[in-house]
């Protein structure tokens, strides 16, 4: 891979939202050495006319039809700025059979291309590296379009597996992962599965923003918890075990179990929400969560352990410990490098008896063990993890190595 003059992220994600997302805190910090553009989620017809009818929240209307302008910039780290596009309105394609949807595919692909290059011509990109944020199916249609220097495919889900996007994905992937310069997965699991296809493979985990989610135990020695409370953030979908969380709920009546962020999995209300200590908190900018991880004195990851499961690194692990929190989780992944650090538990039984344990587990030493393993996975980290396996494709690609 040739040098590049910058970077364009191609996602499948919004680069605002009441999480935290991988790939939105990697070019963040990215922008601190690197100029970077950021392609928004590409909205549909669909999309746009439920937003209009007020049935589908944070659609960016406006921007999506050119009222407003699609073009702006967000604070990255550091004092750095991300340029961050608005795509023009796409055909919805997603729900096709192959035989439509591989010529529409064409058209959407088509539009984006057109003003990305217009785009590039303003912020002056002529030799951009494209990182496709876990987009096979488009990635694959702007191979070669951008004068790029470079594609990395950003993996951090079993396509095959996810729902979202397995009913194309999985055609796609596999011709994609052969045709880029490299995959960047977020789990060794993971990159043992491409690697397969892509000899290019490499595994940077996710990681966390560490200043923010830090602040929560700073919040907590101020104004210490009153009374126990086990904490889950983040989405809860069909990963959740819930047999695990009823069981601890029913089993500790005097703990309250805390979901914060959004419900997508209707038998965790089912079943849980009857229950009086367990309560329910909607989703939160990221920069509101310190106070309300503060409120927490232990957190667990009950999730049910499969396929799918066994390839996910997430997010909320190093959120937890940035906070001093001590973490329960089920062995769902490889998670050899939180022993001692985090008690995994696989069955209800062992998961309560262990949530006892953490409750119970506020030694200061221990709390600063926490503290340094997620300051070690920081997102900043990470960076430089990434830009590593840069360096590496271009001495590859060099005539004298």
């Amino acid at each position: 891979m040739p040098p590049f003059d910058s970077i364009i992220c191609v996602g499948q994600t919004t680069w605002e939202g009441d999480f935290q997302k991988a790939v939105v805190q990697l070019m963040c910090e990215l922008a601190v050495r690197h100029r970077v553009l950021y392609v928004d989620y590409q909205h549909t017809a669909k999309d746009l006319l439920l937003g209009t009818l007020g049935r589908q929240k944070d659609v960016p209307t406006r921007a999506v039809v050119r009222l407003d302008n699609p073009l702006t910039t967000k604070p990255g780290k550091d004092g750095s700025l991300v340029h961050v596009w608005q795509p023009p309105v796409m055909l919805p394609i997603n729900f096709l059979p192959p035989t439509l949807h591989d010529p529409l595919l064409k058209l959407n692909a088509g539009r984006l291309v057109s003003g990305l290059r217009q785009v590039m011509a303003k912020l002056g990109f002529k030799r951009p590296l494209v990182i496709n944020g876990m987009h096979p199916v488009l990635g694959l249609a702007l191979l070669g379009e951008l004068d790029e220097a470079g594609t990395i495919y950003y993996c951090f889900d079993e396509i095959t597996i996810a729902r979202w996007m397995s009913k194309h994905g999985g055609r796609y992937e596999p011709d994609y992962l052969r045709r880029v310069d490299a995959v960047v997965t977020t789990s060794e699991t993971l990159r043992q599965t491409k690697a397969r296809l892509q000899p290019n493979a490499f595994c940077v985990k996710n990681g966390v923003n560490f200043p923010l989610f830090n602040q929560a135990r700073i919040l907590a020695e101020q104004h210490p918890p009153t009374r126990p409370v086990v904490g889950y953030l983040g989405t809860a979908d069909d990963r959740v075990n819930v047999d695990i969380v009823e069981h601890c709920a029913r089993t500790m009546p005097d703990v309250t179990f805390q979901f914060i962020g959004e419900i997508k999995e209707p038998a965790i209300t089912q079943r849980l929400g009857t229950l009086p200590n367990v309560v329910f908190t909607p989703p939160h900018q990221p920069a509101n969560l310190p106070p309300l991880l503060a409120g927490l004195s232990a957190t667990m990851i009950p999730f049910v352990c499969n396929a799918h499961t066994y390839t996910i690194y997430p997010l909320k692990i190093n959120e937890y410990l940035a906070g001093g929190l001590p973490v329960v989780s089920t062995p769902f992944s490889i998670l050899d490098e939180f022993t001692g650090i985090v008690e995994l538990a696989d069955t209800p039984e062992a998961f309560a008896k262990a949530l006892r344990h953490a409750l119970a587990d506020q030694a200061p030493a221990q709390i600063q063990a926490r503290v340094e393993m997620a300051r070690g996975n920081s997102w900043a980290h990470r960076a430089k993890e990434f830009e590593a396996v840069f360096a590496q494709l271009m001495h590859k690609a060099s005539p004298t190595s």
